[in-house]
């Protein structure tokens, strides 16, 4: 087994836009060559074709993926006093959009076999002040919908879910992004549908929730210099409209690259006494992330890295133990598998341009490893 050290990235950007170079150089030129640079003709073709592409009736697009988050609620009517219900383990953004709406983010702990939420921990954490509760689909696989959506129903709740990690991901035969009353987007560089900078979106197939988001988005307005509520400056440029489009073209084959890539990491690390990521029947997952658990995560990152293998960790430090919560009720909750997951969670290298030799190297690296 390899002993030597070879750099394997954790994300190869260079490569993705070395493949894509002419095509995302004659986007880029159009757009400068063109009089528009904000809610122009980029935005609109690529905003059809991203919510054709998830099966839903709009698209709208943002400055950043937490924006979508925060606007999609906004546009949901959640507001001040309102509760909503959020995972225990998830990146932080998830939260900080229900605080900047006014809101109240009440976790609810996730699956210890997954990392995502059970339908039926939601239903005791409804109190009468819950307005909606937002699904994170964790590293890119789904939640289980189809019980959050009867919860919501029977509940009176609406439901925004955190599709940042999903570009790609399909429940149940369905695409993800047309599921729920909203869905958000991230367009985060590392992101599989990435920009290059920030970028996000809602989808909806609601057209008052799109409207609404076509406002907020604006300075609240909707015609130049009438302004109907209070809202943002988060508008999705032009630049970033044309290079996601030509993305957009080459998701369904990189998501392929993606699931071909995890498929060796399954078998490769069969035995290895890590814990594996499942796979639900019923999922097609997008592969974000390949996220492995040990109790001796740290020290397995640490001989990583002293050959050559660069990781991740999503996330180390949970929400309810940032100091962006201290003193809220949030923070004194008991969540012990978000505790749990991040002492143990490791996110291997993963992504459509890791090559059979440099995923070998990262296997060999890992089979090495003597705690």
């Amino acid at each position: 087994m390899t002993r030597t050290a070879q750099r394997v990235p954790f994300l190869d950007l260079v490569a993705l836009h070395e493949e894509l170079h002419g095509e995302l150089a004659e986007a880029a030129l159009r757009v400068l060559r063109s009089e528009r640079v904000l809610l122009g003709p980029e935005l609109a073709a690529f905003e059809q074709a991203w919510a054709e592409a998830v099966g839903a009736r709009f698209a709208v697009g943002v400055g950043s993926g937490l924006d979508a988050l925060s606007l999609g609620l906004r546009a949901l009517g959640v507001g001040p006093g309102d509760e909503v219900l959020v995972p225990s383990h998830t990146f932080v953004a998830t939260w900080l959009a229900v605080v900047h709406v006014g809101a109240v983010p009440v976790p609810v702990d996730v699956s210890p076999s997954t990392g995502l939420w059970d339908a039926g921990a939601l239903d005791a954490a409804v109190t009468s002040r819950t307005r909606a509760v937002v699904p994170v689909h964790l590293y890119g696989h789904p939640v289980d919908l189809d019980p959050v959506l009867d919860l919501a129903a029977r509940r009176g709740l609406a439901v925004l879910d955190d599709a940042a990690q999903a570009h790609g991901a399909r429940y149940r035969g369905r695409p993800v992004g047309g599921l729920a009353s909203a869905t958000a987007w991230s367009f985060y560089p590392g992101k599989n549908l990435g920009a290059v900078g920030d970028g996000g979106a809602v989808t909806t197939s609601d057209p008052e929730v799109a409207r609404r988001l076509r406002s907020l988005r604006n300075y609240g307005s909707t015609e130049k210099y009438v302004h109907d509520e209070v809202g943002w400056n988060s508008r999705l440029d032009e630049l970033q409209a044309a290079l996601l489009s030509v993305k957009l073209r080459r998701l369904a084959g990189f998501t392929a690259r993606r699931a071909e890539v995890a498929r060796r990491y399954d078998e490769g690390l069969a035995g290895s006494g890590l814990v594996l990521p499942v796979t639900a029947a019923w999922a097609a997952p997008a592969w974000h992330l390949y996220v492995v658990r040990t109790p001796h995560r740290d020290a397995l990152r640490a001989h990583l890295a002293s050959l050559g293998v660069e990781t991740g960790v999503h996330y180390p430090v949970p929400p309810h133990r940032q100091a962006a919560f201290a003193g809220t009720p949030a923070a004194a909750a008991d969540l012990p598998v978000a505790d749990r997951l991040a002492r143990e969670v490791l996110s291997l290298p993963m992504g459509p341009h890791l090559d059979e030799a440099a995923q070998e190297h990262v296997l060999d690296a890992v089979w090495s490893f003597r705690p």
